[in-house]
């Protein structure tokens, strides 16, 4: 069926703020969105049905059950199937004016900085935070505007980083996060609310559309976060750090997520080992979680935050065996090992994969 194009866009272009020449702005510009998650797909969806011209969706991951109640895009039958071939599809079906093409590999430093210098925007959508400033470095040094969302249980962000303004690019990724946390929870791992996901993926598309059409007011230097349970919204704003180099972190830093596939056996104790132990009077649990509420599935001993846990200031017993928990048997290891680097006899493990796996 032959879709008039003046007509399917006429809602958009009966806005003065948008008219022909907005239009023309948007079709004519290329998108790469990172990410064909709850974040990614109606991302994507939107950015077509407004009117960008070229679309290049990215996502090595394949469609699950538990993607299904917040990746409304995806169906049923869709499970197993790859999600950024999915969705291009799905794209094709709604937006004939948008050529959309996908890749389904692990973005790394191999690879984003070819991908990042074919378009005009990038969309950050993905859910890995190493994957996030791996993606904000590579948008710094090849000058690429970014817009930038994530969520966290009920609160959302978004902000859009590295405008050029006045012969100056705005604020990053690095200036207002200088580091990459290691304590926070995934939304496998902490959950995620529905509307949520939805609701900030619109407002990126929101801030795509005004960056190509060079309308309203862009969320650059500021940082905003919105709260689902009490409906709120508050703007950050940001400042410029000059004492960051990205090109030094990016020559330096290899963005993996850390992965318990290396850790050493003799450093861990397994679910089924711990259990054993709950009951020994002899062997102490030490919980790392950064929230005293956050739920466990056994007694602790201690509940010592990873964030201000200090190996120097750790006076341990020789007559006790301890054994650390986190969430996912990362930051536990990590611990592990440095007490047993310093303390060679000290008996001391940390829980394999995390209290989520137990």
């Amino acid at each position: 069926m032959k879709i008039d194009k003046e007509t399917y866009f006429k809602r958009q272009t009966t806005l003065p703020e948008i008219g022909k020449e907005g239009q023309d702005l948007l079709q004519n510009a290329s998108v790469l969105v990172l990410g064909c998650g709850g974040l990614g797909s109606p991302v994507a969806i939107y950015l077509a049905t407004s009117g960008v011209g070229n679309l290049h969706l990215v996502d090595f991951d394949l469609v699950s059950t538990s993607n299904l109640h917040r990746q409304t895009f995806y169906k049923i039958n869709d499970i197993g199937n790859s999600k950024a071939e999915t969705l291009a599809r799905e794209v094709s079906k709604r937006a004939p004016f948008t050529e959309v093409t996908y890749s389904d590999f692990c973005v790394d430093k191999s690879n984003i900085l070819k991908l990042i210098s074919k378009v005009d925007v990038v969309v950050d959508c993905t859910d890995s935070l190493p994957v996030k400033y791996l993606i904000n470095e590579a948008c710094v040094l090849e000058k690429k505007p970014l817009v930038y969302g994530s969520l966290y249980k009920f609160d959302g962000y978004v902000a859009t980083f590295n405008v050029l303004k006045n012969e100056e690019y705005t604020c990053n990724l690095r200036d207002a996060f200088p580091k990459i946390a290691t304590d926070v929870q995934t939304c496998e791992e902490a959950g995620t609310l529905n509307p949520i996901v939805g609701i900030i993926a619109l407002f990126q598309v929101n801030e795509v559309i005004k960056l190509i059409t060079k309308t309203g007011n862009l969320l650059t230097n500021r940082l905003l976060i919105y709260n689902a349970l009490n409906n709120s919204q508050i703007k950050i704003k940001l400042k410029p750090n000059k004492d960051i180099n990205i090109a030094e972190i990016f020559k330096n830093t290899n963005y993996l997520e850390r992965s318990c596939a290396v850790q050493d056996n003799n450093h861990l104790i397994s679910a089924e080992e711990l259990n054993i132990k709950l009951n020994d009077d002899r062997v102490e649990i030490i919980s790392l979680l950064n929230s005293k509420y956050a739920k466990l599935p056994f007694m602790v001993n201690q509940r010592i935050p990873y964030k201000i846990f200090e190996i120097d200031r750790f006076q341990p017993s020789y007559e006790k065996e301890y054994v650390f928990v986190c969430q996912r048997g990362i930051t536990s290891y990590e611990i592990t090992k440095k007490l047993k680097d310093k303390f060679p006899e000290l008996k001391v493990l940390s829980l394999a994969e995390g209290i989520i796996n137990y």
